[in-house]
């Protein structure tokens, strides 16, 4: 239920989206704490990503363990590692053409699943979960860090974490989402759900994790972070503004690179995601892509 939520970015005015509300807002002052406990499970609580994609041959599987609970790994090749993070109910499965990639030149591809995603444990996702897990796969199954991708909120992910082995390394960021709090809450608002019981399931998590939303500044990380990053963006995605990546582009260090027609998940499987990664691994300058 939830991605039919924050995926739904149509932004009109409809009578679903109106009967939402008024179901929603009357349930909240009804029953509050009943309310509450339905709206978390409804909001936080991701699709399993399920999708016919052929795992690439020789790929290994490892659980470790994390404070969200098991986490499913996924490597492929040897050398020194690149790092995949996906976004809300996506899987590392996203990531296999890339992945295949990676390994043929030289490198380990290593992608794990969020809490409560693909194959790893868990009910309920959110941003603090995906910084926490992925903490715990750097920690436990990263030594030599040669860069990262991530794509869709895995890039909010990854700009979060404030883990030493991230520091300086080269990112591949796959349609970012840059404006974290306005997209959640633009989507959301969309949806016709309360913002009223939104916010009161954003307090909790902010409370249980000691992580308020208004902290995340995906730009100031972006502008803060040493090492060359590449972001390769749709112009014509309606889930992650493509605006944010412009904006992003003039930070010293960043690089853009716009597609057309391939929108928010389709760009994963890209020529253009390929050969973004081919230049940003052999430390090619921006020029040259």
């Amino acid at each position: 239920m939830s991605s039919k939520i924050y995926f739904n970015t149509k932004g009109r005015v409809n009578l679903r989206r109106r009967a939402i509300n008024v179901a929603t807002r009357a349930y909240h002052r009804i029953a509050p704490s009943h309310a509450r406990k339905t709206a978390r499970n409804l909001l936080l609580t991701p699709e399993r990503y399920s999708a016919n994609t052929q795992a690439p041959e020789g790929l290994q599987q490892k659980v470790i363990e994390s404070s969200e609970g098991s986490i499913m790994t996924y490597s492929l090749g040897s050398g020194p590692t690149w790092l995949l993070g996906h976004g809300w109910s996506g899987s590392a499965s996203q990531f296999y053409t890339l992945m295949e990639r990676i390994a043929a030149s030289g490198f380990t591809a290593l992608a794990f699943d969020n809490p409560a995603h693909g194959a790893s444990e868990g009910r309920h996702g959110h941003l603090p979960g995906f910084v926490k897990g992925l903490d715990a796969v750097l920690e436990q199954a990263v030594e030599d860090l040669a860069g990262v991708v991530a794509h869709s909120m895995g890039c909010t992910m990854m700009l979060e974490s404030k883990h030493a082995k991230l520091a300086g390394v080269p990112m591949l960021l796959v349609a970012p989402i840059l404006n974290y709090k306005d997209n959640l809450y633009r989507v959301v608002e969309g949806s016709g759900f309360s913002l009223r019981l939104f916010q009161d399931v954003i307090r909790a998590v902010e409370q249980q994790y000691q992580y308020p939303i208004d902290r995340v500044d995906s730009h100031q990380r972006l502008a803060g972070h040493q090492g060359h990053i590449v972001i390769v963006h749709d112009t014509g995605d309606r889930f992650a503004l493509f605006e944010q990546s412009k904006k992003a582009n003039a930070l010293p260090g960043v690089s853009l690179i716009e597609t057309s027609g391939l929108g928010h998940n389709r760009i994963l499987k890209s020529e253009s995601l390929l050969r973004a990664f081919d230049a940003l691994s052999n430390q090619q300058t921006p020029e040259t892509y």
